[in-house]
């Protein structure tokens, strides 16, 4: 049987999806309770970071060892693929010796390259169009707060990268509806946004985040866009979130942010210490769904 890849969250059905949100929330409840549980004894996953990490390369390599298995940290520098090796023959090697693989790496075509070859499920820890493991926890975390997201009111305020093409297609895959605010140079992939009825695209920040059950943003400048600084300052202007614009939502809003933050850009100063913000239990509960989604794919 080929192995299941997860490097969008389109790979999986809705109600698989739905299943490793709970299960994430489970394996949290078991992990506070000091309960052991390591089915994954002997399972090496190995980690390929082309791009910084704290919170994935953190919550899988945790998360693998809570299990019972290992993580492998595979850096630039760390692999012939620093010098040259064709990504395809590094995922059928790794393939030989390891039971899953997680890369994080600017180009998404590199992502479905390296899983196209592999023989072992491959996910996606990042990648210049994606970031289905975020949607995970973001769901997880909403979950455990206000209870099923499906029907919510969601806004995505910010950059339409990477988390905004997630949370469209979260959008289609969880049930809840989507109200989108960027700048006209930088809205989400378009394709991506037409295949999601419940997605739609908003001319400010306050129309999106009127009567909202959560609001989310991400980082103005995110990893390849270095030197683009100066130019995205000027085009995002206007589309910070802070207290006042939260106050525009629905009063039980929940506020998140993948993080790293840019205090001051993209949120308000003071933002992540509004007891709205939910983005401390967002960032935790990356360890319990990325548990979740290791063992889906290898138990």
């Amino acid at each position: 049987m080929p192995a299941r890849h997860f490097i969008t969250l389109d790979d999986f059905a809705p109600d698989e999806l739905k299943r490793i949100v709970a299960r994430g929330a489970a394996l949290k409840q078991m992990h506070e309770a000091g309960t052991r549980y390591q089915p994954l004894v002997g399972r090496t996953l190995a980690m390929i970071f082309g791009l910084r990490s704290t919170r994935t390369r953190v919550a899988f390599e945790a998360g693998m060892s809570q299990l019972g298995g290992h993580a492998l940290f595979i850096g630039p520098a760390d692999s012939q693929l620093d010098r040259g090796e064709p990504l395809e023959d590094t995922a059928k090697v790794l393939a030989e010796m390891v039971d899953a693989v997680m890369i994080r790496t600017l180009e998404h075509a590199d992502v479905e390259r390296f899983a196209a070859a592999s023989g072992v499920p491959v996910i996606n820890g990042m990648s210049n169009t994606s970031h289905p493991c975020q949607l995970l926890a973001d769901v997880q975390t909403f979950n455990e707060y206000r209870g099923d997201i499906t029907g919510a009111q969601v806004a995505f305020v910010g950059d339409g990268y990477n988390m905004c093409n997630s949370y469209v297609r979260a959008a289609r895959l969880f049930g809840f509806d989507l109200k989108v605010a960027t700048p006209p140079c930088h809205q989400p992939d378009l394709e991506v946004l037409g295949g999601a009825n419940n997605a739609h695209l908003v001319n400010s920040p306050r129309e999106a985040v009127a009567g909202a059950d959560l609001v989310v943003t991400d980082v103005w400048s995110s990893m390849g866009h270095e030197g683009q600084e100066g130019d995205r300052l000027r085009a995002f202007a206007g589309f910070q979130v802070t207290r006042a614009l939260l106050d525009v939502a629905d009063k039980d809003v929940l506020f998140m942010h993948c993080l790293p933050a840019h205090r001051g850009e993209e949120i308000s100063g003071d933002l992540l210490d509004d007891p709205r913000s939910v983005a401390w239990t967002e960032a935790g509960n990356r360890l319990h769904s990325q548990k979740a989604l290791l063992e889906f794919l290898l138990c």
